[in-house]
């Protein structure tokens, strides 16, 4: 599991996660929902050690993360950052492989790439492996990005917002692909959301923040109600049950 003891950011006066403890079971999909500026990405940031915490702890099955070898988390954890932008022309394939590197450590050998034809397959890149990232629509280098954080087959998978530049087709898919990684393959995955009814539909576990603080956790139907959604938004959400999921409507 992954343990948030007492973590805190500020930039200058402006404190962006406050004082956050927080335990993210084991298994499954955790959604971090909230406003803007709630601080979900700069917390996921942190777990991930891709941003300094200025105080607290966070280990990932006990490992801390600010002291265990960046070798050796790469191999338990694994992040896809907001924004992805590289600058070197590479094919889908390249990217995907890149994944291996911590393991490989660029000389991938068999069982690598038996993973990373897995995970082209899996995102349904097939038809695009050999094409240059930049002659991707946004969606398709999405799904690119994402191939290459499975294919570093991590036991905790850390996404911020993974359905950015996907259609509804390919948001659908995304989640339930999602979900049959957490199902069948026994990830922990970890995501940062602003769809609050993928969060419904998909998640086991819930986390909402608002103003760099943790406000309400717990299951979807814990979530989904039209009393905590209104204090997480500070607007007011309909609930309706479709398929016996618990939807939000704030469309009205």
């Amino acid at each position: 599991m992954i343990e948030i003891k007492n973590v805190s950011k500020k930039y200058n006066d402006s404190v962006v996660v406050d004082d956050v403890t927080l335990t993210l079971p084991s298994c499954g999909i955790t959604s971090i929902i909230g406003p803007n500026g709630a601080g979900k990405s700069t917390l996921l940031s942190m777990v991930s050690r891709l941003l300094p915490m200025d105080k607290g702890q966070v280990t990932v099955d006990s490992l801390d993360v600010n002291k265990t070898a960046g070798d050796v988390l790469a191999k338990r954890l694994s992040i896809l950052r907001q924004d992805n932008s590289i600058s070197s022309r590479l094919t889908v394939r390249d990217l995907v492989t890149f994944g291996r590197y911590p393991h490989t450590k660029g000389r991938p050998n068999s069982d690598d790439r038996r993973h990373v034809e897995q995970s082209i397959n899996y995102l349904g890149l097939e038809k695009l492996s050999e094409r240059f990232l930049d002659e991707l629509s946004g969606g398709q280098r999405q799904r690119a990005f994402v191939a290459m954080v499975l294919c570093q087959d991590t036991d905790y998978v850390l996404l911020d917002e993974p359905l950015n530049n996907l259609d509804m087709k390919h948001s659908a898919a995304m989640m339930k692909l999602l979900r049959k990684a957490a199902d069948e393959l026994g990830k922990t995955i970890v995501l940062v959301l602003h769809d609050i009814n993928f969060a419904s539909w998909y998640s086991d576990h819930i986390v909402a923040m608002r103003d760099g603080k943790v406000v309400h956790q717990g299951s979807p139907d814990d979530l989904i109600q039209s009393d905590i959604l209104r204090d997480i938004y500070d607007m007011d959400i309909d609930v309706a049950m479709i398929g016996g999921k618990r939807i939000g409507v704030y469309y009205l």
